[in-house]
């Protein structure tokens, strides 16, 4: 099984746990590679995101414990970028700024005016529910339309590794408004899929949803892993943890969903550079 895991958030963020925590459980799974990934700070009030005071503190306390137990496991520093067209800075000036070491790009607020954002997360389905209403008129095609279209923005013109959690707009639909044999549905996602492919960029198959019970999937769906294998997308197992527990959850059944989907191998950063990881 994978050991090792790249979208990881601490008490930096909205994680539970501190990262001297996270690094000691994932010393005691045996895990080789550890990636900090808080969420990057946005220019308004929210209880998610790294305060902008307190990134530098983020990335010398990263440094730090990379330092100190070098010789046990590899620690690199990066965030998980949060795109919202017109209002949060740019990718790789971020990056460059910071010396991170890689970057996931993920979409959790849609729309491009502060007073207007419509959160497809959290663990309210109610949240959801009224941003649809009150943004989209409960018109789910165009909510998921803009939810798609952000993400293809972001691909198209910022500078990230990762791509975050790609289809999480079905989270909170739970079948209600749509379902993911929509001929339309299917066709926003393969566009934003096609893009993907295009910029070269690696997909994370998250497991947080199954393993916080609020999706019977992953992120993305299980049925897209064969198509993302056909056309060479490569992908890294994530467990988008929040608290040091979570560190590998469902890893072991997101090897085997991928496994049969066809894929030989996963990926992992390694001082720089993206290294191929065969499977067991």
């Amino acid at each position: 099984m994978q050991r090792f895991n790249l979208h990881t958030h601490s008490v930096f963020s909205d994680g539970k746990s501190t990262p001297e925590e996270v690094v000691t459980e994932a010393l005691r799974q045996g895990m080789t590679t550890l990636g900090f990934s808080d969420h990057s700070p946005v220019p308004f009030e929210n209880t998610f995101a790294i305060k902008d005071n307190e990134v530098r503190n983020y990335v010398e306390t990263i440094h730090s414990l990379k330092e100190k137990y070098k010789d046990q496991i590899d620690i690199y520093c990066s965030m998980e970028m949060d795109f919202i067209p017109g209002i949060v800075k740019d990718f790789k000036k971020t990056k460059e700024t910071f010396s991170l070491d890689y970057m996931i790009g993920s979409v959790h607020l849609v729309g491009n005016d502060v007073e207007r954002l419509w959160f497809i997360d959290g663990s309210k389905w109610v949240t959801y529910d009224e941003g649809l209403f009150n943004y989209y008129d409960g018109d789910i095609k165009k909510g998921v339309r803009a939810f798609f279209h952000q993400y293809n923005e972001m691909i198209e013109t910022e500078a990230f590794d990762i791509v975050g959690h790609f289809d999480k707009i079905k989270m909170h639909n739970r079948g209600r408004y749509f379902s993911e044999d929509d001929k339309w549905y299917r066709d926003y996602l393969m566009e934003t899929l096609t893009l993907i492919k295009e910029k070269s960029l690696i997909v994370e198959v998250n497991t947080r949803g199954i393993y916080k019970k609020r999706s019977d999937d992953f992120y993305p769906s299980t049925w897209i892993l064969p198509i993302m294998n056909q056309m060479g997308v490569p992908i890294v197992i994530s467990s988008d943890s929040h608290k040091s527990e979570e560190l590998s959850l469902c890893f072991k059944e997101a090897e085997e969903a991928l496994k049969s989907a066809g894929y030989k191998s996963t990926i992992c950063y390694d001082s720089g550079r993206w290294i191929e990881v065969p499977f067991n």
